[in-house]
């Protein structure tokens, strides 16, 4: 499916599903935009497009196949991006999924491909069949605000992440070890998707001497300071949200230790009062005589004699090692 959006600039209003065919007369100012959104297009539709802005082969190879990392292009006449959405599904076995997004941004225009619904694309389309406030700032402004909508979605993951680290450090003194110990692989494998999305995202939107690597136009560089600085937020709640859960799992890691030695340490104590008893009763099961066996008291005796050892036995045990 193929949705085109065109601001004419001379005469400030907004063209909706324009004829391609006439691509020529809507790329001959600068002054105006045209906005092309590809949405789980077909390989024709690409292609077509593609002929349109004579895009390179290797950019549409990219946009047939899956991109792991972000990253920007440059081919003198435009610029191509890839970048990644993230979905969240708390309850799935996939916890967290990617969703890429292909842009091509030249002087004039904007080339959107993707190959499902996109929150942030649906709702800057929605607002641009009302009005203009995305389309007259320029390419360069409309890609910041697809970009920006796409990094808006990741503080509720982070939030709800946050929320999940201080749930499981409560039930990691509740739950049995097979539970909390998935629960925290589950989440170090959200953050480390997170942390290979973002870190490769916040290198695009790098300056090297202070030049940033597509145009920007310099009414527009404030606004993609700001993306910068979300980005950088987000990686470093990463890389403090993973040292909590790395601190978390040494710290269960340590109580479970604690209570197996716990237990082993019981263990020990009934195997070692035990041990007197087992050499007492095997000594004299052996058909050795006892004293004073003709006395029906003597087995009261040895009863009550053996169990006045274990109780001291355990006194003293559980005093010098509990």
């Amino acid at each position: 499916m193929i949705k085109t959006y065109f601001y004419n600039h001379s005469s400030q209003e907004m063209l909706h599903d324009v004829d391609l065919n006439k691509i020529d007369e809507f790329l001959h100012s600068n002054e105006d935009l045209l906005w092309i959104d590809l949405f789980n297009t077909s390989n024709q539709e690409l292609h077509y497009v593609a002929k349109l802005f004579s895009f390179h082969p290797l950019a549409i190879e990219d946009c047939l196949q899956h991109s792991p990392r972000a990253k920007v292009d440059d081919y003198e006449d435009y610029h191509f991006f890839v970048f990644h959405a993230l979905r969240y599904h708390e309850e799935s076995d996939n916890e967290i999924t990617t969703l890429e997004l292909n842009v091509f941004m030249g002087p004039n225009y904007i080339v959107t491909i993707h190959k499902r619904p996109m929150p942030s694309i649906g709702r800057i389309a929605a607002a641009c069949l009302q009005s203009k406030e995305y389309m007259n700032r320029g390419a360069d402004y409309l890609l910041y605000s697809i970009i920006d909508g796409i990094t808006d979605e990741y503080f509720p993951i982070l939030d709800r992440i946050s929320i999940r680290i201080d749930e499981i450090e409560d039930e990691m003194y509740e739950y049995d070890m097979e539970l909390v110990t998935e629960e925290f692989l589950a989440l170090k494998r959200t953050l480390i998707l997170i942390r290979r999305v973002i870190l490769p995202q916040k290198r695009v939107f790098a300056t090297i001497n202070g030049q940033w690597l597509f145009p920007i136009q310099e009414d527009n560089v404030p606004f993609y300071i700001d993306l910068k600085d979300h980005l950088e937020r987000i990686a470093d709640s990463t890389e403090t949200f993973k040292d909590l859960v790395n601190s978390a799992l040494d710290t269960y890691y340590s109580i479970v230790s604690a209570k197996t030695t716990e237990n082993l340490n019981i263990l020990t104590m009934i195997s070692t009062i035990m041990l007197p008893l087992t050499f007492v009763t095997g000594f004299f099961g052996m058909n050795v005589p006892l004293p004073f066996q003709d006395s029906p008291y003597t087995t009261l005796v040895i009863f009550v004699m053996l169990t006045a050892l274990s109780w001291w036995m355990w006194w003293y045990l559980r005093k010098k090692f509990m």
